[in-house]
């Protein structure tokens, strides 16, 4: 009778042991571990998710500004100049009476200025894209870049440059250079600036 009482009785106390389960105390010190832990974690991972988006943006960037350059480029050096190049460039006597006369558009444009009214497809001339800020395309579909780039913005500048000093020359009629700067911000307020210069030729 004794060894079965004792073996109940140590049954009970097992089985009473067993079904404890956690303390207010050690499940406290769990939270509080694991809240330490997933803190640790979140410091670790949120920076290298935050580089890779930045490093996404850079080359949407570069390749934003890249092709506005390419764009720009490829345009007429000034209004007076022919289009499509020529055997004359504005600023030259082209009549050779001996004079430079803006009567025979031989002279360059003093004010670096848009004359087409702000018809992206229009753009003829490095000067027209003197302060856009539009992301476009060429012919003027903000809808399809705009989709692309959401958050970005771009900004043009054009100053006339002839000795190269990244100033402008103010009111000196004798243009042979155009410093051209485009900055493209990224939806993290980076600026990315490219600057080219295009020469009366």
């Amino acid at each position: 009778m004794r060894s079965s009482s004792k073996k109940s009785s140590l049954f009970n106390a097992f089985s009473n042991s067993c079904q404890q389960g956690f303390t207010l105390i050690e499940t406290i010190v769990g939270i509080v571990v694991l809240s330490i832990a997933f803190s640790i974690f979140t410091t670790l991972i949120f920076p290298l998710a935050n580089q890779s988006a930045e490093q996404v943006h850079q080359i949407k960037a570069a390749e934003l500004g890249q092709s506005m350059i390419n764009e720009i480029l490829a345009k007429a050096f000034d209004e007076n100049s022919e289009m499509s190049g020529g055997y004359y460039r504005c600023g030259e006597d082209q009549n050779n009476d001996g004079e430079i006369k803006s009567a025979d558009n031989e002279t360059c444009s003093t004010v670096l200025t848009n004359e087409e009214g702000n018809e992206r497809e229009l753009f003829d001339d490095v000067d027209d894209y003197n302060g856009l800020s539009l992301i476009e395309s060429s012919l003027g579909d903000s809808d399809s870049l705009g989709d692309m780039y959401v958050g970005y913005q771009i900004s043009v500048k054009v100053i006339n440059d002839s000795d190269y000093d990244g100033d402008s020359d103010g009111a000196d009629n004798n243009y042979t250079a155009k410093l051209v700067t485009v900055t493209v911000t990224t939806p993290q307020d980076f600026d990315f600036v490219f600057s080219v210069y295009r020469v009366n030729f």
